[in-house]
C-alpha cells in the first residue's frame, strides 16, 4: 500500500515514518492456521525489512517450527519472557521477538486447528492490549483466529471486533463502538450491519445505528488518518436507493434521515445513494469512504479492487487495530502458498494511523 498513491486517491495526507514510534504488537492468531507462515516472512523478505519494528506474541516454538518447515531456518526469531525483554530484542538487527504468554498445550498441525490451544489465541491477544495499555506498544495488528474453533473452547463473543471492544471496556476503562472498516488503496468502506443473514438486515437497520457509525468514521478519518473534513457517501439498501419508494422504503424512512441529522452536525455526507454507480473510479474520487448498508455491499467492490492488499482497520477502539483482511487459510498453512501482501500492509496501516495519531489511545 502506497500512502501517496492513498493519499491521492482516498484524501489521505501522507506522513513520513516516524523512527521514533513504539513497536507495532502482532499476536500469532490461530496457530493451526497461516498466521505462523505470515510471521515467518517478516524475517526473509525485502518487503518486510521495510516495515516499522514489530513484537510477536504467542507461542515461540510454534512459530519457529513453521518457520524451520518453510525456510529451513528459525534463527531470527527470539523467545521473550517480558514485555522488558522484547523491547530490548526490537533493537538488535535481524531479530524478532517473540513474547510469550503461554504454550499451545496440544500439538499443532497445520490446517487441523484444536480447541486446547484457543488459550494462547486469546493470550496473545492480551499480551498486545496489555503493552499498549502500558506504553510500551504503538498499535496491534491482529492475526486470523478460527472463531469456530474458539466458540468450542467456551469463547463468548461473536469476532476479534466484539471481543476487542469488551477488552476496551475493562482494561482502558472506556466504552466504545467499533465500527468495521475495510482499507484498500483505491477504496474504503464500512459495513452499517456486519456478520448477520441478509434478511436480518432491513429490521436490523436504524437510523441511530447509522449515525454512530458515521460519527465514529467522520472522527477517526480525521484523527487517524490525516483527512481534514472526511467526505461520506452513504449507499442506499435498496436498487436505486430505493426509487422514491417504489422499490422499498427504508432509504427514505431510515437511511435518508440519518444523513439530514449528520447534515446539521457538520458532516460531509451524500446520500442514499444508488449502490451500484457509487464504486466505479470517477466516482470514488468524490468520497473517502463509502458508508454500506451490509456485509457484501462494502467487501464486495473493496476486495475486487484490492483483493491481496486489503485491511480491516476497527474504528472506534480507544486503542489502534488492524488485522489482513483474510481468513485462517487452513487449507494452505503450511504449504508455503500464504501471501503476506494483506499483512505487511496491515501492519504498515498501522503505524501510519500511530504516527498520526501520536499516541496510544484516546478517548472514544
Amino acid at each position: 500500500m502506497s500512502p501517496v498513491r492513498d493519499a491521492h486517491i482516498a484524501g489521505a495526507l501522507p506522513i513520513m515514518p516516524n523512527l521514533t514510534l513504539k513497536p507495532i504488537v502482532l499476536s500469532m492468531g490461530e496457530p493451526a492456521g497461516i498466521g505462523p507462515d505470515l510471521i515467518s516472512m517478516l524475517s526473509r523478505t525485502e518487503a518486510a525489512a521495510k516495515l516499522p519494528s514489530i513484537i510477536v506474541t504467542g507461542d515461540h516454538a510454534v512459530i519457529s517450527a513453521r518457520s524451520n518447515e518453510l525456510t529451513g531456518s528459525s534463527d531470527s526469531f527470539v523467545k521473550c519472557a517480558s514485555a522488558t525483554e522484547a523491547l530490548e530484542v526490537v533493537g538488535q538487527p535481524s531479530k524478532l521477538p517473540i513474547l510469550e504468554a503461554s504454550c499451545c498445550v496440544s500439538k499443532v498441525i497445520a490446517g487441523q486447528p484444536d480447541p486446547a490451544n484457543a488459550p494462547v489465541v486469546i493470550g496473545a491477544i492480551d499480551l498486545g492490549l496489555q503493552m499498549i495499555r502500558d506504553g510500551q506498544a504503538s498499535a496491534l495488528v491482529t492475526n486470523p483466529i478460527q472463531k469456530e474453533t474458539l466458540y468450542a473452547a467456551d469463547f463468548a463473543f461473536p469476532g476479534h471486533t466484539e471481543y476487542l471492544a469488551e477488552q476496551a471496556t475493562r482494561i482502558f476503562e472506556q466504552s466504545c463502538r467499533p465500527v468495521m472498516m475495510i482499507h484498500t488503496p483505491d477504496l474504503r468502506t464500512i459495513p452499517i450491519t456486519i456478520h448477520i443473514p441478509l434478511r436480518e438486515v432491513p429490521t436490523t437497520l436504524t437510523t441511530t445505528l447509522i449515525i454512530e457509525t458515521c460519527r465514529v468514521a467522520a472522527r477517526d478519518l480525521a484523527d487517524r488518518f490525516g483527512i481534514g473534513k472526511p467526505r461520506l457517501a452513504v449507499a442506499g439498501l435498496n436498487p436505486h436507493a430505493g426509487e422514491g419508494g417504489t422499490i422499498g422504503t427504508e432509504d427514505q424512512d431510515i437511511i435518508a434521515p440519518a444523513v439530514s441529522q449528520l447534515l446539521t452536525e457538520g458532516v460531509d455526507i451524500r446520500g442514499p445513494l444508488p449502490a451500484d454507480t457509487m464504486f466505479h473510479a470517477v466516482a470514488r474520487r468524490r468520497y473517502d469512504v463509502a458508508i454500506c448498508m451490509y456485509h457484501d455491499q462494502a467487501l464486495i467492490p473493496a476486495k475486487a479492487l484490492g483483493f491481496d492488499v486489503g485491511v480491516n482497520a476497527t474504528l472506534g477502539l480507544p486503542f489502534i487495530r488492524t488485522s489482513p483482511d483474510h481468513g485462517t487459510g487452513l487449507d494452505i498453512a503450511g504449504t508455503g502458498k500464504a501471501r503476506p501482501d494483506s499483512l505487511f500492509a496491515a501492519i504498515r496501516l498501522a503505524s501510519d494511523m500511530a504516527s498520526r495519531s501520536q499516541h496510544s489511545f484516546h478517548n472514544a
